[in-house]
């Protein structure tokens, strides 16, 4: 996987303001880091936080940067490092593994013809596993840019859900 320089990424004072928007809408909260940290996750193309970012938004609240870094770290929607336009997240709950997501997952690999972590040639799809995201009603299910798509209990089902991405 080819990822950008973290030297290269550039914090627009577009981009800043769009951050402090999200910081205003959280009411510059820091225990509301992880929900901060999605809604400007979702203003980078590439789906993650920079590390100018992260020293932008741990001044802003004021927290320590390490408390930025041990979110993105923990948990499995957040990144520190560029991911595809399209992250393809396979739940791997118990409840989702029972209805066939194991199966899912293995369709996604042989489509996407990528394993867990990687990206594809083009950098549209990466495929990620991770826990329950709520959609135990649907599964077996992923979630795609935060949009849970279920029922994918069939090849075909989820030929045609890759097909309204590329």
């Amino acid at each position: 996987m080819q990822t950008e320089p973290q030297d290269e990424f550039e914090l627009t004072r577009t981009l800043a303001e769009e951050i402090e928007r999200v910081l205003d809408a959280h009411d510059r909260d820091a225990t509301q880091i992880v929900g901060i940290l999605l809604d400007v996750q979702d203003l980078i193309e590439r789906q993650y936080i920079p590390e100018k970012v992260a020293f932008f938004i741990a001044e802003k609240l004021p927290i320590k940067v390490s408390i930025i870094y041990d979110c993105l770290t923990f948990y499995a929607s957040l990144s520190e490092r560029p991911r595809a336009k399209y992250p393809v997240q396979v739940c791997r709950s118990v409840v989702c593994r029972v209805n066939k997501s194991d199966s899912l997952l293995d369709t996604l690999r042989r489509l996407l013809n990528i394993e867990v972590g990687e990206v594809t040639y083009d950098g549209r799809f990466t495929l990620e596993e991770v826990p329950c995201f709520g959609a135990c009603d649907q599964a077996p299910a992923v979630r795609i840019n935060g949009q849970v798509y279920g029922h994918l209990d069939r090849p075909e089902k989820v030929q045609s859900l890759l097909a309204r991405f590329i």
